[in-house]
């Protein structure tokens, strides 16, 4: 069955771009078929229906007011001078913690910052104009980047609500880049752009059937990010497919003065990684111990790890990547003293004119607003961030010395080195759980954290179905392996062609 004939069957079917990819939209663009302007009104149609109405999947938390208006510049623009590049009038959705400079909010979600417009664009949303993109608004995120609560629930804002799975209605988005992933899921814009701390860009990508991209941190400029941790946070691609992620990266990607992890970045086009025969002698490692937590996601990662053999991948099955517990303990507290120092430096930049100027102005700002901020879930991981010392205080110092090196040399260097592998392999978690605000979530496992605290790029791609509900293979390699990472993920996806839209179904059957 093809996509148009599967459009007939869910809320907002004929939707004439549905699963359409950059490249076809840019080629009926250039060949004088589709404008700009006429795509972004068929995305804010269908963002209208079916997230607004219809199923309300709820993943925006903002339209971009001038949207059209861009979108009919760059049609003008096109028209005489031609096309910028891949991206030219391409519909593009942020995060609502990536600063834009103009009349949308840049909120992460919280009400003490709703109708807060930020100074200046964020550098990543400064390359995606020059790019030629139409930034279409502002996606929902789990609150602050899920850094508020233990108890919190994935994909929930005070200022958005709950986002919900298209797969299952009932099922969650996973987070914190809820939003992103649901959208672009849904169908409701080309890209998107998440961001990352350690899982919030692969653990959305992998439950809403993407593919999720988080790079190597320092290949994408943090500045104007709003921080958690300046050692861990990275922005990166939610697309529905490797090719569009190649994309969007070579849009984003690249150094930036304002952002010294930056400073070894080399911009480079991702698209020309995208070979089919990449997988063809490639040693990939097999970490078993990701496997056994839910026997049916084991099923799906066993048939892709016999499609990976079957290309000429080489698997070293299995591998030890063992991260210890005391150093996912010591990541907490990294992250924790880090909120503290960063968040008051984004504030008084980009948003010097909100109600709050540091984390404690924060605190206090929930108390009083419990009602509407605090409905479900407390604060209790600011308040322990506030309760840490400044960045030379030596328990910092030692937590991140002893999770770094756990994650980086005795962890992914170690495993890749033993074998002389390219990558590593894994489920990147479990299907969607069913959201619940009384009890908050309820994850089914993550592979995440090792490449999260190293610092390394991480590859999310759709490898299949539990229950009709998405499942990711995980690709993660040493620092800067992008274009390694993105052709093994091009093979592989080439090979399955394992993404299929959602039906936007209430429950499971």
């Amino acid at each position: 069955m093809g996509a148009e004939q599967r459009s007939r069957r869910v809320p907002g079917g004929h939707f004439r771009y549905l699963e359409s990819g950059v490249e076809a939209l840019q080629a009926e663009m250039d060949a004088g078929r589709l404008s700009a302007r006429r795509l972004t009104s068929a995305y804010l149609a269908r963002i209208r229906a079916l997230d607004a109405a219809g199923p309300r999947i709820n993943s925006i938390i903002e339209i971009n007011p001038e949207a059209l208006e861009i979108a009919s510049a760059l049609d003008r623009e096109r028209k005489a001078a031609g096309a910028r590049g891949p991206l030219h009038g391409v519909p593009v959705l942020l995060k609502d913690n990536i600063a834009t400079g103009d009349r949308m909010s840049t909120s992460a979600g919280s009400l003490a910052l709703d109708g807060i417009s930020a100074t200046r664009d964020a550098h990543l949303v400064e390359r995606l104009r020059d790019a030629g993109a139409v930034i279409l608004g502002k996606t929902n995120l789990s609150e602050w980047a899920n850094i508020r609560s233990s108890r919190s629930t994935s994909g929930w804002s005070a200022r958005g609500g709950l986002t919900r799975n298209p797969y299952a209605l009932d099922r969650n988005t996973s987070g914190s880049s809820s939003g992103s992933a649901a959208a672009i899921a849904a169908n409701l814009a080309a890209v998107s752009v998440g961001t990352e701390t350690d899982g919030s860009i692969v653990s959305p990508a992998s439950i809403n059937g993407l593919v999720g991209l988080k790079p190597t941190v320092g290949l994408v400029s943090r500045d104007g990010v709003i921080p958690i941790s300046h050692t861990q946070d990275s922005a990166g691609p939610m697309t529905r497919s490797v090719t569009d992620a190649a994309l969007l990266l070579t849009a984003i990607a690249g150094p930036d003065p304002r952002d010294t992890a930056t400073a070894e970045a080399k911009p480079g086009d991702y698209r020309g990684a995208l070979d089919p025969e990449c997988l063809h002698g490639a040693r990939l490692g097999v970490v078993r111990a990701q496997f056994g937590r839910h026997p049916e996601v084991d099923a799906v990662i066993e048939a892709a790890l016999a499609t990976l053999r079957a290309a000429g991948a080489v698997l070293v099955d299995p591998v030890d990547l063992d991260v210890a517990e005391s150093a996912q303990e010591a990541e907490l507290e990294v992250l924790l003293y880090e909120l503290k120092a960063r968040l008051p430096v984004w504030l008084a930049e980009f948003t010097p004119h909100a109600p709050i100027s540091t984390l404690a102005d924060l605190i206090a700002w929930n108390e009083r607003h419990a009602a509407r901020e605090m409905p479900w879930f407390g604060q209790e991981l600011f308040e322990q961030a506030q309760s840490r010392g400044d960045l030379s205080d030596p328990a910092y110092l030692e937590a991140l010395a002893g999770c770094q090196r756990a994650a980086r040399e005795e962890g992914i260097d170690r495993a890749l080195a033993a074998e002389d592998l390219d990558a590593l392999l894994a489920p990147t978690g479990g299907p969607a759980w069913l959201s619940d605000l009384v009890n908050g979530d309820n994850y089914g496992g993550s592979f995440s954290t090792a490449a999260a605290i190293a610092g390394y790029p991480h590859l999310t791609v759709p490898s299949g179905f539990v229950h009709g509900l998405p499942v990711g293979l995980s690709i993660v390699g040493p620092r800067w392996s992008e274009p390694l990472l993105l052709g093994l993920g091009y093979a592989y996806e080439q090979a399955t062609r394992a993404r299929r839209p959602p039906t936007f179904a209430p429950t499971l059957p």
